[in-house]
Protein backbone atom coordinates (compact mmCIF):
# COMPACT_ATOMS: atom_id res chain seq x y z
CA UNK A 1 0.00 0.00 0.00
CA UNK A 2 2.69 2.28 1.08
CA UNK A 3 4.46 1.92 -2.46
CA UNK A 4 1.17 2.64 -4.28
CA UNK A 5 0.76 6.11 -2.28
CA UNK A 6 4.31 6.78 -3.00
CA UNK A 7 4.09 6.16 -6.96
CA UNK A 8 0.71 7.89 -7.17
CA UNK A 9 2.84 10.73 -4.63
CA UNK A 10 4.75 11.08 -7.71
CA UNK A 11 3.13 10.72 -10.92
CA UNK A 12 -0.45 10.87 -10.12
CA UNK A 13 -1.09 14.23 -10.82
CA UNK A 14 0.56 13.59 -14.68
CA UNK A 15 -1.86 10.58 -14.79
CA UNK A 16 -4.85 12.93 -14.22
CA UNK A 17 -3.12 16.04 -16.30
CA UNK A 18 -3.68 13.19 -19.21
CA UNK A 19 -7.13 11.86 -18.71
CA UNK A 20 -8.90 15.65 -17.77
CA UNK A 21 -12.20 16.65 -19.35
CA UNK A 22 -12.44 19.12 -21.80
CA UNK A 23 -15.57 20.36 -20.40
CA UNK A 24 -15.69 24.27 -19.79
CA UNK A 25 -14.64 24.80 -16.46
CA UNK A 26 -17.29 27.10 -14.07
CA UNK A 27 -17.19 28.31 -11.01
CA UNK A 28 -20.04 28.15 -8.30
CA UNK A 29 -20.93 30.10 -5.42
CA UNK A 30 -17.87 32.43 -3.15
CA UNK A 31 -14.44 31.21 -2.81
CA UNK A 32 -15.64 31.30 0.74
CA UNK A 33 -18.60 29.09 0.07
CA UNK A 34 -18.47 27.58 -3.69
CA UNK A 35 -17.32 24.95 -5.98
CA UNK A 36 -16.04 24.29 -8.76
CA UNK A 37 -17.47 22.38 -12.22
CA UNK A 38 -14.75 20.58 -14.24
CA UNK A 39 -11.44 21.79 -12.40
CA UNK A 40 -8.08 21.64 -14.36
CA UNK A 41 -4.63 20.64 -12.90
CA UNK A 42 -1.61 22.63 -13.74
CA UNK A 43 1.45 20.71 -14.85
CA UNK A 44 3.95 19.93 -12.29
CA UNK A 45 6.83 21.76 -13.36
CA UNK A 46 7.72 24.11 -16.30
CA UNK A 47 11.22 25.60 -17.92
CA UNK A 48 10.67 27.89 -14.90
CA UNK A 49 8.01 27.04 -12.37
CA UNK A 50 7.21 24.37 -10.30
CA UNK A 51 4.39 23.08 -7.83
CA UNK A 52 5.06 23.41 -3.81
CA UNK A 53 4.68 19.51 -3.51
CA UNK A 54 4.51 17.13 -6.23
CA UNK A 55 2.54 14.70 -3.83
CA UNK A 56 -0.05 17.16 -2.61
CA UNK A 57 -0.78 18.51 -6.33
CA UNK A 58 -0.99 14.67 -7.24
CA UNK A 59 -3.95 14.25 -4.93
CA UNK A 60 -5.56 17.02 -6.16
CA UNK A 61 -4.81 20.69 -4.13
CA UNK A 62 -3.90 22.85 -7.14
CA UNK A 63 -7.11 22.10 -9.62
CA UNK A 64 -8.37 25.78 -11.02
CA UNK A 65 -10.82 26.85 -12.95
CA UNK A 66 -9.42 26.45 -16.83
CA UNK A 67 -9.15 30.32 -17.20
CA UNK A 68 -7.25 30.61 -14.08
CA UNK A 69 -4.70 27.96 -15.03
CA UNK A 70 -3.88 29.42 -18.69
CA UNK A 71 -3.66 33.03 -16.61
CA UNK A 72 -0.80 31.48 -14.22
CA UNK A 73 0.56 29.91 -17.03
CA UNK A 74 0.78 32.44 -19.52
CA UNK A 75 2.30 34.55 -16.67
CA UNK A 76 5.04 32.19 -16.77
CA UNK A 77 5.54 32.30 -19.96
CA UNK A 78 5.97 35.94 -20.28
CA UNK A 79 8.61 35.55 -17.38
CA UNK A 80 10.47 33.24 -18.78
CA UNK A 81 11.80 35.70 -21.33
CA UNK A 82 12.16 38.48 -19.26
CA UNK A 83 14.02 36.64 -16.37
CA UNK A 84 14.68 32.69 -17.47
CA UNK A 85 17.01 32.34 -14.42
CA UNK A 86 13.94 32.15 -11.91
CA UNK A 87 12.34 29.37 -10.87
CA UNK A 88 8.47 30.44 -9.40
CA UNK A 89 6.73 28.14 -6.95
CA UNK A 90 3.12 27.99 -6.78
CA UNK A 91 0.77 26.55 -3.91
CA UNK A 92 -2.40 25.75 -2.76
CA UNK A 93 -5.54 26.44 -5.10
CA UNK A 94 -8.41 24.37 -5.06
CA UNK A 95 -10.13 20.34 -5.48
CA UNK A 96 -10.91 19.88 -8.66
CA UNK A 97 -14.55 19.97 -7.87
CA UNK A 98 -13.88 22.92 -5.46
CA UNK A 99 -15.64 22.96 -2.02
CA UNK A 100 -14.09 22.63 1.49
CA UNK A 101 -10.66 23.00 1.59
CA UNK A 102 -8.93 23.04 4.90
CA UNK A 103 -7.39 24.64 6.32
CA UNK A 104 -8.25 27.00 4.20
CA UNK A 105 -11.27 29.88 4.49
CA UNK A 106 -11.40 30.43 0.93
CA UNK A 107 -10.36 28.25 -2.38
CA UNK A 108 -13.26 26.51 -2.41
CA UNK A 109 -14.30 27.65 -6.47
CA UNK A 110 -11.06 27.50 -8.44
CA UNK A 111 -10.25 30.85 -8.47
CA UNK A 112 -7.92 31.59 -5.55
CA UNK A 113 -4.57 30.78 -5.62
CA UNK A 114 -1.18 31.03 -3.57
CA UNK A 115 2.26 31.69 -4.64
CA UNK A 116 5.36 31.09 -2.66
CA UNK A 117 7.16 34.00 -2.20
CA UNK A 118 10.40 34.21 -4.45
CA UNK A 119 13.57 34.46 -2.34
CA UNK A 120 17.27 34.99 -2.49
CA UNK A 121 20.11 34.12 -0.43
CA UNK A 122 22.83 36.02 0.46
CA UNK A 123 21.54 38.17 -2.56
CA UNK A 124 21.67 35.61 -5.10
CA UNK A 125 17.99 34.11 -6.71
CA UNK A 126 17.28 30.81 -5.24
CA UNK A 127 14.52 28.63 -5.64
CA UNK A 128 11.74 29.15 -2.95
CA UNK A 129 12.66 25.88 -0.42
CA UNK A 130 9.53 23.97 -0.14
CA UNK A 131 9.96 20.42 2.26
CA UNK A 132 7.83 18.66 4.36
CA UNK A 133 10.17 20.19 7.13
CA UNK A 134 8.58 23.64 6.38
CA UNK A 135 5.23 23.06 5.67
CA UNK A 136 6.05 22.79 2.04
CA UNK A 137 6.62 26.29 2.26
CA UNK A 138 3.43 28.01 4.59
CA UNK A 139 5.50 27.08 7.94
CA UNK A 140 8.07 29.41 6.85
CA UNK A 141 8.56 32.79 8.99
CA UNK A 142 10.12 35.99 7.07
CA UNK A 143 10.12 39.27 9.15
CA UNK A 144 8.44 42.56 8.57
CA UNK A 145 12.08 43.53 6.50
CA UNK A 146 11.35 39.70 4.24
CA UNK A 147 14.05 38.31 6.00
CA UNK A 148 14.28 35.00 7.45
CA UNK A 149 17.76 33.86 8.23
CA UNK A 150 19.85 33.86 5.01
CA UNK A 151 17.19 34.27 2.79
CA UNK A 152 15.02 37.29 1.89
CA UNK A 153 12.08 38.00 -0.09
CA UNK A 154 13.06 39.24 -3.30
CA UNK A 155 10.35 41.77 -3.76
CA UNK A 156 10.96 42.63 -7.36
CA UNK A 157 10.36 39.28 -9.04
CA UNK A 158 7.05 38.93 -6.59
CA UNK A 159 6.13 42.38 -8.20
CA UNK A 160 7.23 40.71 -11.71
CA UNK A 161 4.92 38.15 -11.22
CA UNK A 162 1.80 39.88 -10.24
CA UNK A 163 2.34 42.21 -13.30
CA UNK A 164 2.45 39.22 -15.40
CA UNK A 165 -0.62 37.82 -13.95
CA UNK A 166 -2.35 40.79 -14.21
CA UNK A 167 -1.90 41.13 -18.01
CA UNK A 168 -2.35 37.53 -18.89
CA UNK A 169 -5.64 37.77 -16.69
CA UNK A 170 -7.28 40.47 -18.66
CA UNK A 171 -6.40 38.60 -21.65
CA UNK A 172 -8.20 35.37 -20.20
CA UNK A 173 -11.43 37.12 -19.54
CA UNK A 174 -10.49 37.72 -15.98
CA UNK A 175 -9.63 40.23 -13.12
CA UNK A 176 -7.50 40.20 -10.31
CA UNK A 177 -10.52 41.33 -7.43
CA UNK A 178 -7.74 41.05 -4.62
CA UNK A 179 -4.50 40.36 -3.30
CA UNK A 180 -3.24 39.23 0.58
CA UNK A 181 0.23 39.85 1.26
CA UNK A 182 1.25 40.63 5.03
CA UNK A 183 0.65 44.72 5.32
CA UNK A 184 3.83 44.62 7.20
CA UNK A 185 5.42 44.18 3.43
CA UNK A 186 3.87 46.20 1.41
CA UNK A 187 6.07 48.89 1.93
CA UNK A 188 8.86 46.67 0.47
CA UNK A 189 6.82 45.57 -2.39
CA UNK A 190 5.76 49.05 -3.09
CA UNK A 191 9.53 50.28 -3.36
CA UNK A 192 9.79 48.37 -6.20
CA UNK A 193 9.81 50.24 -10.04
CA UNK A 194 6.45 47.22 -11.08
CA UNK A 195 5.34 47.42 -7.16
CA UNK A 196 4.12 51.25 -7.42
CA UNK A 197 2.90 51.27 -10.19
CA UNK A 198 0.42 48.12 -8.33
CA UNK A 199 0.12 49.42 -5.32
CA UNK A 200 -2.88 51.71 -7.46
CA UNK A 201 -3.61 48.87 -9.99
CA UNK A 202 -4.40 45.91 -7.87
CA UNK A 203 -6.98 45.95 -4.41
CA UNK A 204 -4.68 45.05 -1.60
CA UNK A 205 -6.39 43.83 1.90
CA UNK A 206 -4.93 46.22 4.01
CA UNK A 207 -5.38 44.68 7.39
CA UNK A 208 -3.76 41.57 8.44
CA UNK A 209 -6.25 38.40 7.95
CA UNK A 210 -6.25 35.22 10.49
CA UNK A 211 -3.19 33.56 8.93
CA UNK A 212 -0.12 35.86 8.28
CA UNK A 213 0.82 35.46 4.64
CA UNK A 214 4.24 36.63 4.51
CA UNK A 215 5.84 33.10 3.14
CA UNK A 216 3.25 32.82 0.10
CA UNK A 217 0.71 35.79 -1.65
CA UNK A 218 -2.79 35.15 -1.77
CA UNK A 219 -4.61 36.38 -5.60
CA UNK A 220 -8.33 35.96 -5.95
CA UNK A 221 -9.37 36.21 -9.61
CA UNK A 222 -13.14 37.03 -10.88
CA UNK A 223 -14.49 35.65 -13.74
CA UNK A 224 -15.48 39.11 -16.46
CA UNK A 225 -15.82 37.11 -19.51
CA UNK A 226 -16.77 32.79 -18.84
CA UNK A 227 -15.79 30.72 -22.20
CA UNK A 228 -18.46 29.20 -23.97
CA UNK A 229 -18.15 25.50 -25.97
CA UNK A 230 -17.01 25.76 -29.27
CA UNK A 231 -19.38 24.80 -31.49
CA UNK A 232 -19.40 21.59 -33.29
Amino acid sequence: MFVLIAVWGWMGNDVMLGSESDEISKARGARVNGFLEHGKRLPLAGPNFRTYSRVLSSFGRTCAHEQVRDTILEAYEQLHEDTPQYTYVYGEISWCSGGNFWPHRTHQNGLSVDFMVPVKRHGRVVETPTTILDGFGYLSEFDADGKMGEFEIDFESMAAHLEALRVAAKKNGLVIDRVILDPELHDELFATKVGKRLKKRLDWVTKPVWVRHDDHYHVDFEVKKQRVPEKK
